[in-house]
């Protein structure tokens, strides 16, 4: 049996850290105290099994959103037997049990926030990708069918053109009606097509500005 005396530096008072280690030294049987120095450090002197003072050692070293041990100074000698059960050495007047509660809930309610800012950012970027995906889909699609609708009228007109041609041989008068009548067709589609542009130009916009996409 040893006794270990150990001064841990860092951010260690006032945020739970006495109530953790003394939760580790009672859960392994051992005997000592716990107390807050002036120079803002924590000394523990605790005595057990050499073994679990070996493991306790890297117990104490605890890093989390308040916990931050950044040196801890051990020093080992025999066991002395001075006190029967492990705990916390408090000042007069320190409400130190209220403290490591409020630390403790403090914690948890840190944790849970940065776990749903993780979970809403996560929602959020997938939401973005889905309404992106489906976008960049419906505006694949259109354009899929404005350039189908094109080709057609286009095939279409020329095996007119030509059918009226082929009919109409030495007739220029009739040659000139069918392509003024090809130009207006043309024009007309030509300001289809920049109307569909500029409405899906418009939506994507639209979602731009509320931040959809």
């Amino acid at each position: 049996m040893k006794r270990l005396t150990a001064y841990v530096s860092g951010n260690v008072q006032h945020s739970g850290y006495r109530a953790r280690v003394t939760d580790i030294a009672r859960m392994l049987g051992f005997k000592g105290t716990v107390e807050n120095l002036d120079d803002g450090r924590v000394k523990i002197i605790a005595e057990g099994d050499e073994d679990k003072l070996r493991w306790f050692e890297e117990a104490i070293c605890i890093k989390n959103s308040l916990i931050n041990v950044s040196s801890i100074e051990k020093e080992y000698s025999s066991q002395r037997g001075d006190v029967n059960r492990f705990y916390k050495l408090v000042e007069k007047g320190e409400t130190d049990s209220r403290l490591d509660t409020a630390a403790d809930h403090l914690k948890s309610l840190i944790v849970a926030v940065n776990r749903m800012n993780d979970n809403l950012s996560s929602k959020i970027d997938q939401m973005n990708d889905n309404l992106s995906s489906k976008i960049d889909q419906m505006n694949d699609n259109l354009s899929s069918k404005i350039d189908q609708m094109n080709n057609n009228l286009s095939s279409k007109m020329d095996v007119m053109i030509d059918l009226q041609k082929d009919a109409l041989s030495g007739q220029e008068i009739l040659i000139e009606e069918v392509r003024q009548s090809r130009e207006e067709i043309k024009g007309r589609l030509d300001q289809r097509f920049d109307k569909l542009e500029s409405e899906v130009a418009e939506m994507r916009g639209a979602l731009k500005s509320k931040g959809i996409i």
